[in-house]
């Protein structure tokens, strides 16, 4: 078998799908790229065997059909180090001996028997079709993924819960300490569908789909779902299990509204938290009319500090405690330059909206609060 490949083409292609490859993987099989010539068409495959990632790209001077794997280290390594220019993959089809040409020089390596690799979990017929802008995908995933639980003991939290309505679609995300909604109505499946994505797939989708102004093709099927854009496509499965009523637990009503520049409160926080308890990260928020002052100390290490910036608040002067971090990660991933805080007392959640709403968005970040009482 032999055929011919622009390198820096197939080395952006092989980056992309060893995203969804792991460095230490029990089946050896999987150190390996799957390439599938057809034609003048080479499909590239990576696993981790809950996911699949897929990238196809056109050769030249292919005399074959043919399936090999090949040592995905290797390969990059190589890739890396060579000029863009032409490569002639030539392979031993009764030893898989393996040669790559390039201008000054070549390299000798084994493939592996492509009969080993597994097929990954296939989509079994009957899934539903559903074409989304990559674009609201892309916002979806930026929105939520930064509130994924880790903690193994409650998988279903550990991805994003796509609930898919007539009129839109809700990315829910939540580690119990915070939970971010972000809807888009922009597209109208035009059906009811609910499904868990873990992170990794989603992050592999988000960075495969980004600057893309096309579609995503998401066929959805009972155990997993396989997103195309362009000439990736990755089958992820889902999450086991039923993700938390979220409705549930957004308060519906917190009267009292602050009003804050969002990159001067963020760059509050971030100043004030150097100061913070390294147990609790405890910030210390007092909210009054025209100010909050945000104050933090860490009494181990003899730490303090104060700050003050400038709001518009309409209500009873309040007291309230955030964990630093999770306000750092809430008001960096919001968008727009003021956001909106939405109160009710300082035991219940506090609501964080961009104040500055883009049409067919709507974007909501709920933050559990701290006690302030020992501080």
């Amino acid at each position: 078998m032999k055929f011919v490949v622009q390198s820096k083409t197939l080395q952006t292609q092989l980056q992309a799908v060893s995203k969804v490859m792991n460095t230490k993987n029990a089946m050896t099989i999987l150190d390996n790229f799957l390439f599938i010539i057809e034609g003048n068409t080479l499909t590239i495959v990576g696993s981790d065997q809950e996911n699949v990632m897929k990238a196809t790209m056109d050769i030249e001077d292919s005399d074959g059909d043919g399936r090999i794997a090949l040592n995905a280290k290797r390969l990059l390594d190589l890739l890396k180090e060579v000029p863009e220019q032409g490569l002639t993959f030539l392979v031993d089809d009764q030893t898989l001996a393996l040669e790559i040409q390039f201008l000054s020089g070549h390299l000798n390596m084994m493939a592996v028997d492509a009969n080993e690799y597994p097929e990954g979990d296939a989509l079994t017929g009957g899934e539903t079709r559903l074409m989304i802008p990559a674009a609201v995908v892309q916002k979806g995933i930026e929105a939520t993924i930064f509130a994924v639980s880790t903690e193994t003991l409650r998988p279903v939290m550990m991805g994003i819960y796509w609930d898919i309505h007539n009129d839109d679609i809700t990315f829910v995300s939540s580690d119990t300490h915070k939970l971010v909604r972000y809807v888009n109505s922009e597209v109208q499946p035009g059906m009811e569908r609910s499904f868990i994505i873990p992170a990794k797939p989603a992050g592999i989708l988000r960075s495969v789909i980004s600057g893309e102004d096309t579609e995503v093709e998401v066929l959805i099927g009972e155990k997993n779902a396989t997103f195309t854009v362009g000439r990736y496509s990755l089958t992820c499965r889902f999450i086991k299990g039923n993700y938390p009523d979220y409705t549930r637990v957004i308060p519906k009503d917190n009267p009292y509204e602050v009003q804050v520049d969002r990159a001067g409160f963020l760059r509050a926080v971030r100043c004030i938290a150097v100061s913070a308890s390294q147990a609790s990260g405890l910030i210390k928020f007092d909210i009054t009319e025209d100010h909050i002052h945000l104050s933090a100390s860490d009494a181990d290490y003899a730490l303090s500090a104060e700050e003050n910036v400038p709001c518009t608040y309409n209500g009873s002067p309040m007291t309230i405690g955030f964990k630093a971090q999770f306000m750092v990660e809430v008001l960096s991933n919001l968008k727009g330059e003021t956001v909106l805080l939405k109160l009710c007392d300082p035991s219940r959640p506090g609501i964080f909206t961009p104040e500055e709403k883009q049409p067919d968005e709507d974007q909501l970040t709920l933050l559990m609060p701290m006690q302030t009482f020992d501080y």
